[in-house]
């Protein structure tokens, strides 16, 4: 049975009108095959798969590259090898049990090769346990938010890659003229980033220091404009719209023109390193001060909006859980159960309630298990307050901007647990490993919560069965919790943490501050209540804290292009005083944006895989090689890329950003 519409409703992406509602493409009274043998076994090996790669790639490379576009991808194309295609509810449960393995790997090895580095025993079994019941209470403590994030916030919040795997799914349900701005999008955002990433024709990042005064301002003041000038940032940037991207800067630019040039100037008056550096402050480039110091006041920031915003949406969960409840007494009373629309059907409360209990009871015996009865019950209670109150941030960061900071909510975990169990009378190796893997089991949970908010929003724009998500969710993270402990001890004994041939720059992280705060070094809380006021001060100007604060904690040259995408959209959404059209011609920018996304995925993983196996260095042959001596030298870039490539890459970046405007300019009504 087919889908009765093509293409997403105009009012997907907008806030709806006072009584108005949004049907999904899918429409609630509509059934047609979702929860199949077939869907739900190439999920599970798409989280195998995933699982695997992305652990590896992970560890090497010193990031995560997200599944759910590719494996979206995936999907669709794997739908055309059967004599029915998959319909589009198929492609949903396989994206979404396929998830998980970038949220596991995340979890696990942002945290878990800090025990491999220190040198404490850890074995396959442990990792499993910390990832699958962290990931269990990612999902648990999200569910009860569904609908406040998907369909109260409906319009508010951009949620940038649920945007772009959606807009994939649609696509290659309907073909034809749908697809076409979105194939054209990817194929463009792969030449462009193997130009700029693999074969290095231009830099990947404009500093502007080629104009003189610029870089007279970087020597004097370390303040320096940046811009990662990628397709896929671009297309990013127009997703999330102009003013969440505004915000964003905002606080990019407190921390790069403020906090910086500040600490650069009163610096100098001190000739020997101040904690938590390593090295006198003048001796230090704008980078080294924003990893030392600024980043902390970022992750107070953050932290401090992730409470306000606990605070603001306890409403939400309370009256979640107590709608919950009423349906569990009211259904036992009257016999009955009130009928729910299929596309608003969650896990029954009381179901949420006992998988909680029962992952409580689980962690307590784990923890018992690696220490004793006190410890145990404080890394419960520290797992479970830190995984509820966070699961909002980690959510609310996914659906604005499309970047969880779970790093830097994992290292105040690692703190605060620290602080606590050496209160508490643990410290040494014990305490490092306790510490460390309440870490892993918060990490987990948050990286599970922000992912499955995009699987959730997916969903709601199509028109899945939000319990049938929920209930597979499961299934994927119990297929990446078995797999990643194995990929992590397997590319252990290849590469071996300790040696440093796995980058792995989370987890080196978390184990030099486990091991400072394990040998009683200072805290830096002052920069941590810097960022925690700032906070607040936004907070009480009616500025949303949580996006300003991620502009605080993201390096600068990863935002300023988002704001240039919104910039580009906002011109073309108001490039027509007919709204009609201007919408048609916005909508069109979006797939040809999602296509950007998906295309620098992609090309990221393709690029990633070459540098893994040692091939990167042949792609990019006749520019980052030099003939010394009758022999190639790697790592000596020609003269002329060294000169004009930020200029080379600034013309290319304004190219892509008229292509856009350009393609979308077409559309007619």
């Amino acid at each position: 049975m087919e889908t009765s519409k093509k293409s997403l409703p105009p009012e997907a992406y907008r806030e709806l009108a006072p009584g108005e509602k949004y049907v999904p493409l899918v429409p609630p009274e509509q059934n047609i095959p979702e929860v199949t043998p077939r869907s739900v076994l190439w999920g599970l090996f798409m989280a195998l798969f995933f699982t695997f790669s992305m652990a590896y790639l992970g560890l090497k490379v010193g990031t995560v590259p997200e599944a759910a576009i590719p494996i979206a991808i995936l999907a669709v194309g794997i739908g055309y090898a059967y004599r029915r295609k998959n319909t589009i509810l198929e492609n949903v449960i396989i994206q979404s049990i396929g998830a998980a393995s970038g949220a596991v790997v995340a979890g696990a090895i942002f945290t878990i090769p800090a025990l491999f580095i220190i040198g404490l025993p850890i074995d396959v079994f442990k990792i499993f346990l910390s990832t699958f019941l962290g990931g269990c209470l990612g999902i648990l403590f999200l569910i009860p938010l569904r609908r406040y994030f998907c369909a109260e916030q409906h319009g508010r919040l951009p949620f940038p890659e649920a945007t772009a795997t959606t807009e994939i799914l649609v696509s290659g349900e309907s073909g034809g003229t749908q697809a076409k701005p979105l194939i054209l999008g990817v194929i463009i955002a792969g030449i462009y980033e193997f130009l700029a990433i693999g074969v290095r024709l231009w830099n990947e990042i404009i500093t502007f220091r080629f104009l003189p005064f610029m870089d007279k301002l970087a020597e004097k003041t370390r303040m320096v404009l940046k811009i990662d000038a990628l397709s896929a940032f671009l297309g990013l940037g127009y997703v999330i719209g102009l003013r969440y991207n505004a915000i964003i800067v905002a606080g990019g630019l407190l921390s790069h023109f403020g906090f910086i040039p500040v600490i650069w100037f009163l610096g100098q008056h001190f000739p020997e390193a101040i904690y938590p550096g390593k090295i006198p402050i003048a001796q230090m480039n704008e980078v080294q001060i924003f990893t030392t110091y600024v980043r902390n006041i970022g992750i107070g920031a953050i932290f401090m909006a992730g409470v306000i915003g606990i605070i603001k949406s306890m409403p939400i969960m309370v009256k979640s859980f107590s709608l919950g409840f009423k349906e569990i007494f009211k259904g036992k009373k009257s016999g009955t159960v009130q009928e729910i629309i299929r596309t608003d059907r969650d896990l029954k409360m009381s179901t949420i309630i006992a998988g909680i209990l029962l992952t409580a009871l689980a962690l307590f015996f784990y923890f018992l298990w690696i220490s004793n009865l006190k410890f145990a019950l404080i890394g419960v209670v520290i797992c479970f307050l830190l995984s509820f109150l966070f699961t909002t941030v980690a959510a609310n960061a996914i659906a604005i901007v499309g970047t969880n900071p779970v790093s830097g909510m994992t290292l105040i975990t690692i703190i605060l647990s620290s602080v606590i169990l050496i209160g508490a009378g643990l410290s040494g190796n014990e305490g490092m490993a306790v510490a460390l893997l309440i870490g892993a089991v918060v990490c987990t949970a948050l990286s599970v919560s922000g992912s499955f908010i995009t699987d959730l929003k997916i969903g709601y724009w199509i028109g899945a069965t939000p319990r049938n998500q929920e209930r597979f969710k499961f299934t994927g993270i119990l297929i990446s919790a078995l797999t990643v402990g194995v990929a992590i001890f397997i590319l252990d004994k290849a590469f071996s943490f300790q040696s440093g041939a796995l980058a792995a720059p989370q987890a080196n992280l978390m184990a030099a501050v486990i091991k400072s705060l394990m040998s009683r070094e200072p805290v830096t809380w002052l920069l941590y209540g810097v960022g925690a006021s700032i906070a607040i001060v936004a907070e009480l100007a009616k500025i949303p804290p949580l996006p300003f604060a991620l502009g605080m904690y993201l390096p600068l040259h990863l935002t300023t292009p988002l704001l240039v995408g919104g910039f580009l959209s906002h011109l073309i959404k108001n490039s027509s005083p007919d709204k009609e059209l201007a919408e048609k011609r916005h909508n069109k920018g979006m797939l040809i944006s999602s296509g950007f996304i998906a295309g620098g995925a992609l090309m990221g993983i393709v690029l990633a895989v070459l540098k893994l196996a040692n091939l990167d260095h042949y792609v990019s042959l006749g520019v980052s090689m030099v003939l010394e001596n009758g022999k190639w030298v790697d790592g000596a870039p020609a003269a002329w890329y060294t000169r004009y490539g930020e200029i080379i890459s600034l013309v290319a970046f304004l190219l892509l950003m008229g292509f856009v405007y350009w393609e979308a300019r077409r559309e007619k009504k």
